[in-house]
């Protein structure tokens, strides 16, 4: 339930996981780091798609603690992935810096791929594997324990410039092979990656199915290396929307065990924060994890951004309200207590929960209410207006979209808990959220948790003891409300 604001947006926070290779199997693990190395392949653009927040993905779903390390940054959905690819440049170029740039960054695993960038006319293959061989001796005299993971480049249809690619791929193979070295593994991206299906129209640099490709195939050459986290998250992924342009939106539903047939469970729905830009429901799957494992079902919703749609919070908040009157639409069949729906949030998600238990539902032809039963905001925005957060349109709109000016009797019971430094939600706000809640003798129980800033921690790094204070505070709540069984 976390994420940071970046360019005044919510951002967000770090993964929780392990390994058995660099550490323990239980908690405690520790983290390794991971260097993608290369070029625009790598690096990624605004048009064509990197390897690198896809595989963040794989390895988060597989229970795995981790960061991507490197001196460069590129976007992506979670806001950008550190890493070392170097757009326009190739092996030679990576080989000339590669003693500073890993000395700055010792990465436990190396993803090198960097066979582009040349023309076939200057016969360049000996050069690429000599420069690829002096990467890997500078890399191993720095960490004799690093993993080293070389890939066979991926095709390309940019005749007659890349040529030489089915050949230095088997070069690079025979290199590797010729090493016979444990920690230098080779990663075969060159077969089945058609580039009429799996690149832009450049036939070069890969689409988004492409990137998957390329990072299903690094994934499994990690798993092949390190021992199962133990962790590993297994949610069912539903559509509960499609919109126009055939996209699909998703819930990411976690079913606890030993259901009896027909038996109803409390639901707990979590939005990811992320300023209404960006933002995964990944956040949120630890969460999930646990209160499945208490009895709840418990579901991550997907809803359009603008990093990925263009879309303004308006829309975010029209599919926050889609996804309530699908659980109870859809109660039945998934064991959901129709009664008993909590939605949480952080941040921006925090917001959608809170304006899905005061914006008045009207004007919509669905019958079923979108208005949850219980309220779980964890640094939330609520405040939309003249002085509140948010764009210049959602201050023009805030009585559509203000969860602090629409707070009625209706309003189910709220926990709201913040920071006392918070630099983007003032406490005084969350102390104005109370009262007027508690005007309308609605509950809600605030707690400012001293010293915490926002996020009050970060998803995608360790976790602090700010996490279990929230998870010991939640389950409170929910205890107290019949959502779960008292915890001791």
């Amino acid at each position: 339930m976390v994420i940071r604001f970046k360019y005044c947006c919510i951002l967000f926070l770090s993964a929780f996981i392990s390994l058995y290779t660099y550490g323990q199997t239980a908690k405690g693990q520790k983290r390794f780091t991971i260097m993608g190395l290369g070029d625009s392949l790598t690096a990624g653009g605004d048009y064509f798609h990197s390897y690198l927040f896809p595989l963040w993905e794989r390895l988060f779903i597989a229970g795995y603690s981790f960061d991507f390390i490197g001196p460069r940054s590129g976007k992506c959905r979670i806001g950008s992935l550190n890493h070392s690819g170097f757009s326009g440049k190739n092996a030679e170029y990576l080989d000339a810096h590669i003693d500073s740039i890993y000395h700055k960054y010792p990465a436990d695993f190396v993803l090198l791929h960097a066979g582009h960038n040349h023309f076939d006319t200057e016969k360049p293959v000996t050069g690429i594997i000599s420069a690829y061989q002096s990467i890997i001796r500078k890399i191993k005299s720095i960490n004799p324990d690093v993993y080293i993971l070389v890939a066979e480049v991926v095709t390309s249809g940019k005749l007659p410039k890349y040529s030489y690619i089915p050949g230095l791929n088997l070069e690079i193979e025979r290199m590797v092979k010729e090493m016979n070295d444990d920690h230098v593994i080779l990663v075969d991206h060159a077969t089945g990656f058609d580039w009429k299906q799996h690149t832009i129209n450049d036939m070069v640099h890969p689409n988004r199915q492409g990137a998957e490709k390329m990072a299903d195939q690094w994934f499994e050459a990690m798993k092949n290396i390190l021992a199962p986290s133990g962790q590993a998250f297994h949610p069912r992924m539903v559509t509960y929307k499609t919109l126009d342009t055939g996209e699909e939106l998703k819930l990411h539903i976690f079913m606890p065990d030993h259901l009896r047939k027909k038996q109803k469970r409390p639901v707990i729905v979590f939005f990811f924060g992320g300023g209404w830009a960006l933002g995964t429901p990944l956040q949120f799957y630890r969460e999930c994890a646990y209160y499945t494992s208490k009895g709840m079902v418990a579901v991550s919703a997907e809803y359009r951004i603008s990093y990925m749609h263009k879309s303004s919070p308006f829309e975010s908040f029209e599919d926050a309200k889609d996804v309530i009157e699908w659980l109870r639409t859809n109660a039945s069949e998934y064991h959901i207590d129709p009664g008993k729906i909590a939605a949480a949030g952080a941040s921006a998600g925090g917001h959608l929960a809170a304006a899905l238990g005061t914006i008045q539902d009207t004007g919509r032809k669905s019958k079923v209410s979108y208005r949850p039963d219980l309220l779980l905001l964890y640094y939330p925005v609520v405040d939309n207006g003249e002085n509140g957060y948010g764009s210049q349109a959602m201050k023009e709109r805030f009585k559509e979209i203000s969860p602090l000016h629409n707070i009625s009797s209706n309003t189910p019971p709220t926990l709201f808990i913040l920071g006392t430094k918070d630099q983007l939600i003032p406490v005084k706000t969350a102390q104005e959220f109370e009262r007027r809640l508690q005007s309308q003798n609605v509950e809600c129980e605030l707690h400012l948790l001293k010293g915490a800033g926002h996020p009050i921690f970060q998803y995608r790094k360790e976790l602090t003891n700010d996490f279990y204070t929230i998870r010991r505070i939640t389950d409170n709540f929910l205890s107290r409300h019949g959502y779960m069984k008292k915890q001791k």
